[in-house]
């Protein structure tokens, strides 16, 4: 992994790094794309969570009585920046089953490319999870601060948060918003194009994972 600044970091997993240059691909179709996306999640997500704590707890083995660790206190949550970042939760819920989904909706202007929000549904209690927020792209950077926000407001604490492709601009100013926030990048991209599209990208990540345009 390579650190971009204090708190905000980039994969170098060659299968990462694979799997990204196939979603990159225009001739990638819908169902393939899916599946890389939920294969991402889980790869990232096993990184990010490294450092979840643990606690020892007896089990019995066929052998005999030993003590053991498990995930401790609160189960982890996971909040989707609707509708893009519901392609990764699979893959983190694949390794933590018992990890609770919130959902936070936000639009962007189609010309301000201001996001919006329309929806905020978050696990109780809130403050006591670690929080994975996710979404495949980090352009503008404007929804992922805002969702955070909203986390931050109803008390969430213990914040990480989760794209595949980021642009420097939206990096760079998630990093200056939320500095106790771990941001993990799957890649970082070239720049924004006028459009606000991250070049080179790999399209809208909504429409291609849904199959819409």
């Amino acid at each position: 992994m390579k650190q971009l600044y204090d708190n905000v970091y980039e994969f170098t997993h060659p299968l990462i790094q694979h799997k990204i240059t196939m979603l990159r691909d225009k001739n990638t179709g819908t169902n393939e794309f899916r599946s890389l996306v939920d294969e991402l999640g889980m790869l990232m997500g096993y990184e990010a969570l490294s450092d979840l704590q643990t606690e020892d707890v007896e089990v019995e083995t066929p052998i005999e009585k030993c003590m053991s660790p498990v995930i401790a206190g609160r189960k982890l949550a996971v909040v989707p920046i609707l509708r893009a970042g519901l392609g990764l939760v699979s893959g983190i819920l694949a390794l933590v089953p018992t990890a609770k989904v919130g959902h936070i909706g936000m639009y962007r202007d189609e010309e301000t490319h201001e996001p919006h929000e329309y929806y905020c549904k978050l696990p109780s209690p809130i403050e006591e999870r670690v929080i994975l927020v996710t979404d495949p792209m980090l352009a503008t950077g404007g929804s992922a601060v805002d969702a955070i926000d909203l986390i931050k407001a109803r008390g969430g604490k213990k914040i990480k948060f989760i794209c595949i492709i980021g642009a420097p601009e939206g990096v760079k100013k998630l990093h200056e918003a939320h500095p106790d926030v771990e941001v993990y990048i799957g890649h970082l991209d070239r720049q924004l194009n006028e459009n606000a599209y991250i070049c080179p990208g790999l399209g809208d990540a909504g429409d291609r994972i849904f199959g819409t345009k």
